[in-house]
C-alpha cells in the first residue's frame, strides 16, 4: 500500500481518532497532519511493519501527549459552564452526550487513551498496549479506574466510596 492509498483509507479515521483524544476538532487536524508529515519519512519501513495502523496510531497517541507536555500548549478555563437545563425530547439525547464527552475529557489522558481505543477504535488490551507501550494489565487498570471516574461523575449519589482512592 503507498503512502497516497493509506492517507485516502485511513485518514478520516485518524481524525476522527485524534478528535477523541485532544476534544477539539482544529487541533486534531493539525496533530494528524504533524503524524502524517513524520510518517511520510518514514513509510517505506512503516509500511513493511505487518500492522502499519497500528504504527501510525501509535505515533498519534504519543504526539498527542508530547503535544501536552509542551506547556504553551494548554488552555486555561475561566469559568464553568452553567449547567444544562432539563431538556425534554429528542434534544435531551444531544445534552447526555455533551455531558458525557465533558467528563471524557475530565480524564487523564491515558484514561481517555485507553477508553477511545477501547470503545471506539474496538482494540483489544494487547493492541491497546503496544500502542501505548505499557502492559495489557496497565490497560485493564486504566480502563478500570476511568469507568469509575465516570460513573462517580455521572451519578455521584450512586458511586460506592472508594475511601479516596481510585
Amino acid at each position: 500500500m503507498t503512502f497516497e492509498e493509506y492517507v485516502t483509507a485511513r485518514g478520516p479515521g485518524l481524525v476522527r481518532l485524534a478528535r477523541l483524544l485532544c476534544g477539539d476538532p482544529h487541533r486534531a487536524e493539525d496533530l494528524v497532519q504533524d503524524v502524517l508529515a513524520k510518517a511520510y519519512a518514514r513509510w517505506r519501513r512503516i509500511a513493511r511493519t505487518e500492522r502499519p495502523d497500528l504504527y501510525v496510531r501509535q505515533m498519534l497517541v504519543n504526539q498527542n501527549r508530547s503535544w501536552w507536555r509542551l506547556g504553551r500548549n494548554r488552555e486555561l478555563t475561566v469559568a464553568e459552564p452553567a449547567p444544562a437545563a432539563s431538556v425534554a425530547g429528542a434534544e435531551s439525547g444531544v445534552v447526555e452526550r455533551d455531558a458525557l464527552w465533558r467528563m471524557v475529557l475530565a480524564l487523564p489522558q491515558r484514561q481517555r487513551a485507553v477508553l477511545v481505543l477501547r470503545f471506539y477504535e474496538d482494540l483489544d488490551d494487547a493492541a491497546i498496549a503496544e500502542i501505548l507501550d505499557c502492559a495489557p494489565a496497565t490497560v485493564r487498570t486504566h480502563a478500570m479506574r476511568a469507568l469509575a471516574r465516570l460513573r462517580e461523575l455521572h451519578a455521584p449519589e450512586l458511586a460506592p466510596s472508594t475511601g479516596g482512592q481510585l
